[in-house]
């Protein structure tokens, strides 16, 4: 039913089964449609810049901003985890005056992918040296699984090297207390590397179950099935909990499993990712329990929060016991993802509206603000942190359906980035979205090297050195199937 104006209260605030078999899924017996139709269109194809070169020059162009950034990094931050590129001082990511090297662990596939050989080995170099996973640093679980194990995992499969494996293991092995001292299972939200103590009871849904695809991945490769039973674990103790109506709500408590938020806000913070992990960690794992929840869940958030409104999808937060509208209006960012998780899931129509939603947001502005409103477009929080949200649901739903149209709806946003968040020493965050001249903020995050340009030289560069019929990338764009040693 169309929505209108008038009801926005009614919206959401701020290997037996392969991928491959999944994809087939997907687009069985539908003909790819035209991405952007009408006005949208019309509106990415008249912004400044945003028309589409040829393959050949827009990869030799994302890989001189991603060599442009790194080259910050490396000149002013290099063995910290992230470059203030303004100041050129560095920035530490999981607590003061302790380091894991984060951006260059998050750019060890990417270097891979982009031929950068030489980089990749002095970058594995420093993590063979200097990286310590028993700091005596309290970490947040969530962040550390899928940016250094994850990295980690990613390139090890990348150059072979086993120090990484190992690093990766004695890593998870340090973050496992915040699963197996939880009387539920589902793990607390931050774990001290070096003594196991554990806190944090309020545990976003996403801090839950964004680790099985990690962890999976390393019980594959090393033998051991403590960490992909951890996560299973966490998974069922969540899942065991959904409503009548089945639906999950925000935040759980560690110790009792009792919901903290009953608002069921997918595909939005803090839920994003758990429901990526599903279909991730089938894909991956060949888990038909995690596909077979996957769809359950989706139907759900399918029949009682999308909701239309000016003729565009966008998905509402509900009580998740009642299925009654709760919340406020804003969108975030953070949920345009959520197109290409739709469309690799099977639900191929639907993520392609999602996906044409947050391109008209994009045709209103130079990049994509942190949250709008969904009535009228326009920037609730104006900032923008670099996100790679949109340009990830590009690169799932060209995959899926050979369209070119995504190539130019991620070349614009890259062309908007390129003008408004390239300073002398890389990219930053910036300021407002909606004024000319956007001030520039102080940071390039670590996950800039490990998504934005990963995902638009795949588009691109027809890299050899990755399957692009069955590579699977975590929420953090790792690669952690696919890589190909060329």
């Amino acid at each position: 039913m169309r929505q209108n104006s008038s009801s926005l209260r009614d919206l959401l605030p701020s290997r037996p089964l392969s991928r491959r078999t999944l994809i087939g899924t997907a687009v069985a017996g539908t003909a790819a449609t035209a991405l952007l139709p009408g006005t949208a269109a019309a509106a990415i194809a008249a912004a400044p810049g945003s028309g589409l070169p040829s393959d050949r020059t827009a990869a030799a162009e994302v890989h001189a901003e991603f060599l442009h950034g790194w080259r910050g990094y490396t000149e002013h931050a290099w063995g910290y985890d992230e470059v203030c590129p303004v100041s050129r001082r560095h920035h530490d990511f999981f607590a003061p005056g302790h380091t894991f090297g984060l951006s260059m662990v998050e750019a060890l596939d990417t270097l891979y992918l982009m031929g950068e050989d030489a980089e990749l080995t002095r970058s594995c170099d420093w993590i063979d040296a200097h990286l310590d996973p028993a700091q005596n640093v309290q970490v947040q679980l969530f962040e550390a699984v899928i940016r250094l194990v994850g990295g980690l995992l990613a390139g090890h499969l990348a150059t072979g090297r086993s120090s990484l494996l190992a690093r990766a293991r004695e890593l998870s092995d340090r973050l496992l207390p915040a699963f197996t001292k939880s009387p539920t299972g589902i793990p607390y939200t931050r774990v001290n590397l070096r003594t196991g103590a554990v806190s944090g009871t309020t545990v976003p849904l996403a801090e839950a179950c964004t680790n099985v695809m990690e962890f999976g991945l390393l019980s594959d490769l090393t033998g051991d099935p403590r960490y992909y039973d951890a996560s299973m674990r966490a998974y069922r103790a969540v899942i065991s909990r959904r409503s009548s109506l089945g639906l999950l709500g925000s935040t759980i408590h560690a110790e009792t499993g009792r919901w903290i938020d009953t608002t069921a806000a997918a595909p939005n913070p803090p839920v994003d990712s758990f429901y990526e992990y599903l279909w991730g960690g089938s894909a991956l794992l060949g888990d038909r329990q995690l596909s077979t929840w996957y769809r359950q869940l989706t139907a759900a958030i399918t029949a009682h929060q999308a909701v239309t409104v000016g003729g565009r999808l966008w998905f509402r937060s509900v009580d998740f016991r009642t299925g009654r509208p709760v919340g406020g209006t804003a969108q975030s960012e953070l949920g345009s993802f959520y197109a290409g998780l739709l469309a690799k899931g099977g639900d191929l129509k639907r993520g392609q509206a999602y996906f044409r939603t947050w391109s008209d947001v994009l045709a209103r502005h130079p990049v994509l603000p942190e949250t709008v409103d969904p009535a009228t477009l326009a920037a609730v929080d104006k900032g923008s942190q670099l996100r790679p949200e949109y340009a990830n649901a590009a690169l799932d739903l060209w995959r899926l359906t050979g369209d070119a149209g995504y190539k130019q709806a991620a070349y614009r946003l890259f062309t908007g980035m390129r003008a408004n968040q390239r300073v002398a020493d890389g990219y930053t965050v910036s300021g407002d979205v909606t004024v000319r001249g956007m001030q520039p903020g102080d940071l390039t995050p670590a996950y800039w090297f490990a998504e934005n340009m990963k995902y638009q030289w795949l588009l691109f560069s027809a890299t050899p050195r990755f399957d692009y019929r069955s590579g699977i990338l975590s929420t953090e764009g790792k690669v952690l199937s696919g890589l190909l040693r060329r």
